[in-house]
């Protein structure tokens, strides 16, 4: 692969040239067939991934919420301690997948996102500042970069309206989500669906990811919010994935994916604890004789599922409970909980290579339609 000739500040493009720029309209003149062909083709010859999950700041969102006055306890941003420049500087960024198997990452805010934080009119601006910077990361970098929609999710209306303002617009393929706010499961509102049937109809994924804060920690500061159990980190490790799991499980019982039976689901970091408890959660319904009108295990291969499991085994469980179809690459680039090498893990659990196609990229693309 070392004769491949990768974008870079400059533009330049692969060594196949399967991106055709014109020179008066450089990337803008880049169709949508084109930029689907282009992603496929150089995925497949440079056998590098799609991540579905990784987090991004670009530089304008920064230097807007630096003006912002939050309040104490606010949970704003990329994590603890120094910002990983990864996480704005794109460039740099692009070095980093091209020597660790990634064609491509789509954008999405960390659970550092603001919306609770801030005021409804700054929120609904620094959404727009983030979705714009998507589009322009896309059009400098089209078969490297996507993003997921943001939008402040406390005013449905508002989140619609923004939705809607950059609908279609290139790069942006999906909408990003908090899981819950405030441990309240907002998503199930009335009020809030109109955003999910305008998701389906566009054909976006939903990708979501749980908030970070002492507000949303699972459970409550009691349980997994006490300063033991922080400095283990279970309130990341076991909260965001109880919340996954909690959030999967409400749709399948509120009948909202019978509902919507065209949307798409990303759950994060494996889909939390719900693909391991899944079995006791569908005994759990009929003991309770709680009819659902589908069987159970169609429920479970309605949503898609990250990589982050860390273990082979637990990969391998994982694969053979929802199906290569089913699985995409998740790192939770650039965090504190970061995959280092991506691929490595579907990689090491020796997949037909078909379903390893379908992990590392095929499935993203089918979901992003690219």
């Amino acid at each position: 692969m070392s004769d491949c000739k990768h974008e870079t500040a400059s533009g330049s493009i692969d060594r196949r040239d399967f991106i055709k720029l014109s020179a008066g309209a450089g990337a803008l003149a880049m169709t949508a067939l084109e930029a689907a062909q282009a992603v496929a083709q150089d995925r497949s010859a440079r056998g590098k991934s799609i991540d579905l999950h990784t987090h991004w700041t670009p530089e304008a969102y920064n230097q807007a919420i630096s003006k912002l006055h939050m309040p104490p306890g606010a949970a704003v941003g990329g994590g603890t301690g120094t910002p990983n420049p990864l996480s704005s500087d794109l460039d740099k960024r692009l070095a980093w997948m091209d020597g660790h198997g990634v064609q491509m990452h789509v954008l999405t805010l960390s659970g550092g996102m603001p919306w609770q934080w801030v005021s409804a009119s700054d929120g609904h601006r620094l959404a727009q500042i983030v979705n714009d910077a998507g589009i322009a990361a896309h059009a400098k970098y089209p078969t490297r970069y996507m993003a997921g929609i943001e939008m402040d999710v406390r005013d449905p209306q508002g989140a619609l309206k923004e939705l809607n303002r950059v609908a279609g617009k290139p790069g942006l393929r999906a909408v990003h989500l908090p899981n819950s706010m405030d441990n309240k499961d907002y998503v199930f509102e009335p009020d809030f669906e109109p955003i999910l049937k305008r998701c389906e109809e566009l054909g976006y994924p939903l990708l979501f990811h749980p908030l970070d804060g002492e507000e949303n920690i699972y459970a409550g500061k009691e349980r997994l919010g006490n300063p033991l159990a922080v400095s283990a980190n279970i309130n990341n490790t076991l909260g965001f994935t109880f919340d996954s799991a909690t959030t999967a499980a409400k749709f399948i019982i509120t009948g909202t994916l019978d509902k919507f039976p065209k949307l798409e689901i990303v759950l994060p970091h494996s889909g939390g604890c719900f693909p391991y408890i899944a079995g006791r959660v569908e005994r759990g319904l009929k003991a309770r004789k709680f009819n659902t009108q589908r069987p159970f295990r169609e429920y479970i291969r309605r949503f898609h599922y990250d990589t982050l499991t860390w273990y082979p085994e637990t990969m391998r469980f994982l694969v053979s409970l929802v199906g290569a179809d089913r699985v995409v690459i998740g790192t939770d680039n650039y965090a504190a909980m970061d995959v280092e090498y991506p691929n490595a893990l579907v990689e090491s659990i020796n997949l037909p290579a078909k379903d390893l196609d379908m992990i590392l990229g095929g499935n993203a693309a089918r979901l992003l339609k690219v």
